[in-house]
């Protein structure tokens, strides 16, 4: 079975700051550290199920972050910018399951640690056919396009909430309970590694009886920036709408090809003035 494992950071058992989480610095070193061991994990639990080969796109950041040849499972090895596919980059029909290792909660979930969506400088909310989602529920469009089920996800309580309301099968692994958004209770990063083995292991044994994400199509994306000069922006991009003064909104029929026009308002933001 091949599965594919797109990574983020701020999910890590123990991460409460950004900078645990971008470097250089002596804690991101530590944390990109422990990172690479809940991925692992995730790996080793696959493995132990009857997975065969596996792909890990590291997402978090400058892409970056992970130690090739610690990673276990012979995985290979997807990093760097920039990915036109971003967190989903590498993903096709070939794949059996997708995990989620080490994801955060949405800009909107405010109770959640260290939460934003793609670009917290510009990005205020993102609502998944009305509902409120993170990066999971978007990144989930890309492996509905494909049919790939997605079957694991780690990291605070609020993001497997947001996770779930998307893929309803989904195993979760809750490594900590957020406080405030610099605040956690985490569990001891060995019991982390534990529950993340075990949650994997058990996704895909039983993989053939979870789903696909639950999106209905057409699919529609509502993104809140901070300010409205980014939405008038995102409406230069075909199939973009405004909806409010700071709101547009992304509809198709076509999961994959609203993740990448969602995507593009994301890189169009990174290059607008406050």
């Amino acid at each position: 079975m091949r599965v594919f494992l797109s990574t983020d950071m701020e999910g890590t058992a123990g991460v409460v700051d950004w900078g645990q989480v971008r470097g250089p610095g002596s804690e991101y070193e530590y944390y990109r550290r422990q990172l690479q061991t809940e991925v692992n994990a995730a790996i080793d639990g696959a493995l132990a199920a009857g997975g065969t080969e596996f792909l890990v796109n590291d997402a978090h950041s400058t892409m970056q972050n992970l130690l090739p040849d610690e990673l276990h499972g012979h995985a290979s090895y997807l990093s760097g910018k920039h990915k036109p596919l971003y967190m989903m980059q590498g993903l096709d029909e070939s794949y059996d399951a997708v995990f989620f290792v080490s994801y955060h909660g949405s800009a909107g979930a405010t109770s959640s640690v260290l939460h934003h969506t793609y670009n917290p400088r510009a990005i205020a909310e993102v609502r998944l056919n009305g509902t409120v989602t993170g990066e999971a529920g978007i990144n989930a469009l890309v492996a509905l396009a494909h049919q790939v089920p997605v079957v694991l996800i780690t990291g605070d309580r609020t993001t497997i909430d947001e996770a779930q309301a998307f893929c309803p099968d989904i195993e979760a692994v809750v490594v900590k309970e957020s406080v405030s958004h610099n605040a956690a209770l985490s569990v001891h990063p060995e019991r982390a590694r534990e529950l993340i083995h075990d949650a994997a292991r058990r996704a895909l044994a039983r993989v053939s009886d979870i789903r696909p994400p639950a999106i209905p199509l057409p699919a529609e994306l509502t993104v809140r920036f901070h300010n409205r000069a980014y939405a008038e922006l995102a409406c230069e991009l075909r199939g973009v709408e405004r909806r409010e003064d700071k709101v547009v909104a992304l509809r198709n029929d076509d999961p994959l090809q609203l993740y990448r026009t969602f995507i593009a308002t994301v890189l169009l933001s990174r290059g607008v003035s406050e």
